[in-house]
């Protein structure tokens, strides 16, 4: 790093101060002002910390990655902006007429207060284990891959930069609560779509160009049914991605991320109104689109220019890793001040996403567990006990880092899993609750339970084989299965399916679950779901969602449904 580039990070540093001060002084009575910025965001800031807060470490890590070790087959969930269209075209409507805070809330007053503590549970404890985790731990190895420093002071620079970042984030959010988090994004989100483009092209110039990436990763085979790196659609033989398990798995996945979670929803619950939320959708749709470019892409120049064996600097470039894939990248082919400009969009990006965790989970916890249980609380009450729910979160996130480094290589190979497992029975329940009024809180409560029970099992399942095979020096699983003469039910559905056909086939069940238990427990009060589901809406909510769009609205989601077809076409 020379002198220019901490000169760079050093004035990013004071504009983040700014507006953090700026906020503090902002008046924030309310819970309602500290979580949802007083429910006054414009389209805009929506649209950028829907973006900010979903680029995080699994993207500058894992998504480059994963284009230097696989190509094109993670890009199914990147290019997901026609789903935060369904966020905005379907799910806002009823959203925002609830008027509710949080998504659990939201379970409350279409089904009853058990779907609410069900998912808030899920919800926080997934939080903790998987995004928490995740990110402080990428975090730590992104900023010691990119300012090569082992030790400082004596100690691991892992260490000093993971415990600094989650301290860092962790005092705008405390501070200055969701405005914290949109307005900051509003910052970090263009520094970190700069930093990319300019990685791109200087990758790209590096190697020699698309066509020579082209060239370079389409003759890597990554099965033996003739798939290569640059295929999007893949055999569907193929163990990891078959195509589809891909479509039906990554739309579950992209259903439950988008429109139902807490992480990504609470930004458009924090909207002026139904306009400017669906709006912040649509922006936030146009953004979705460029991670695959921005990252994925970039993994796949690593590895070509690794595998040409390109000289930067008078060295040969190459990889540790395919996780080595961006920061390495960062650290070899950025000029002086460049390479600071593109520090601050990984800080940024790492940061944002932690802050909007950290509101996220503090939100679910005042909200849906304090003042359910304290419903005279004053909102003093509740915006000091939003604060420190906060900060135990940061130190729950900062106890989980030893655990977190010792099983790292094991989490990112689960990570997926987890979301797949996570996924279904949340998503079903949201799905049936808003299409359909025949669906029953029992029903819908008892969906989430059972999808729950069967991801618990799928997961121990996954940890129990594994390390099984590890104890007996077996580092493939099936391998291990094969001389162990491992075959019974549980083993073949439990571990052996594959996560995506896995993912889908518990959809169906939990879908049935909810339909089958509907058909013999009583529906919930006709006037208890007034506007939440499409037959329950009023004439008067359905104009007022009317006269919330125009024919701009509409031009740009056909252009985006447009972008992401030509994508599918161009690398089918």
């Amino acid at each position: 790093m020379a002198n220019l580039d901490w000169i760079v990070i050093g004035i990013f540093s004071l504009a983040l101060i700014g507006i953090i001060v700026w906020v503090f002084k902002q008046k924030q009575n309310s819970s309602g002002d500290y979580f949802l910025a007083g429910r006054d965001a414009s389209w805009i800031a929506i649209g950028a910390s829907i973006f900010a807060s979903n680029i995080g470490s699994e993207h500058l890590i894992g998504l480059a990655g994963a284009g230097a070790s696989s190509g094109m087959a993670m890009a199914h969930w990147e290019i997901q902006g026609w789903m935060i269209l369904i966020l905005g075209w379907v799910f806002v409507p009823f959203y925002t007429r609830s008027m509710v805070y949080t998504m659990p809330e939201f379970l409350e007053k279409r089904y009853n207060s058990e779907s609410r503590t069900i998912l808030s549970l899920i919800s926080l404890v997934s939080y903790v284990l998987t995004k928490v985790a995740v990110t402080v731990y990428a975090g730590g190895l992104v900023f010691k891959e990119v300012f090569g420093i082992e030790t400082m002071w004596g100690i691991d620079f892992f260490w000093i930069s993971a415990i600094g970042l989650v301290l860092l984030t962790a005092v705008y959010t405390v501070v200055g609560g969701m405005k914290s988090v949109l307005y900051t994004s509003i910052l970090q989100t263009p520094i970190l779509l700069i930093g990319s483009i300019i990685i791109l092209v200087l990758g790209l110039r590096a190697v020699g160009g698309w066509d020579e990436v082209l060239r370079i990763t389409s003759a890597v085979q990554v099965n033996e049914h003739g798939d290569s790196m640059i295929n999007l659609i893949r055999s569907n033989r193929d163990a990891d991605f078959p195509w589809l398990g891909v479509f039906f798995g990554s739309a579950i996945i992209g259903f439950w991320y988008w429109c139902t979670d807490q992480f990504i929803v609470q930004r458009v619950l924090s909207g002026k109104n139904e306009k400017e939320a669906r709006r912040g959708t649509i922006f936030g749709a146009y953004l979705k689109l460029t991670p695959v470019f921005l990252f994925l892409i970039p993994g796949m120049i690593a590895f070509a220019m690794a595998q040409k064996g390109v000289v930067i600097n008078g060295e040969v470039f190459s990889l540790s890793s395919a996780d080595a894939a961006f920061p390495t990248l960062v650290a070899t082919l950025l000029p002086a001040g460049v390479k600071g400009l593109v520090v601050c969009g990984i800080l940024a990006a790492l940061m944002s996403s932690l802050a909007s965790l950290f509101n996220s989970s503090s939100m679910l916890f005042t909200i849906d567990f304090y003042k359910k249980y304290r419903p005279q609380a004053s909102e003093k009450k509740l915006l000091s006990v939003g604060r420190i729910a906060t900060i135990v979160v940061v130190v729950l996130g900062i106890l989980w880092i030893p655990i977190m480094r010792s099983i790292g290589s094991v989490l990112y190979t689960y990570l997926q899993d987890v979301q797949s497992v996570l996924a279904p029975g949340i998503a079903a329940a949201f799905l049936l609750g808003v299409i359909s009024t025949r669906a029953t809180p029992k029903g819908g409560m008892w969906g989430m339970i059972v999808g729950f029970i069967i991801g618990v099992f799928r997961l121990g399942a996954k940890v129990f084989y594994t390390q099984s095979a590890k104890a007996d020096g077996f580092t493939d699983v099936k391998l291990w299965a094969t001389n162990s003469g491992v075959d019974n039910p549980f083993y073949f559905l439990f571990y052996d399916v594959n996560w995506l056909f896995f993912s889908g086939g518990m959809l169906v069940v939990c879908i049935l679950v909810i339909v089958a238990i509907s058909r013999f427990t009583v529906a919930a009060p006709a006037e208890q779901i007034v506007g939440l589901t499409f037959g329950s809406a009023t004439e008067e909510q359905k104009l007022a969602t009317r006269k919330s769009w125009g024919k701009w609205e509409v031009i740009h989601s056909v252009i985006i449904v447009g972008i992401t077809v030509v994508f599918y076409i161009y690398f089918w």
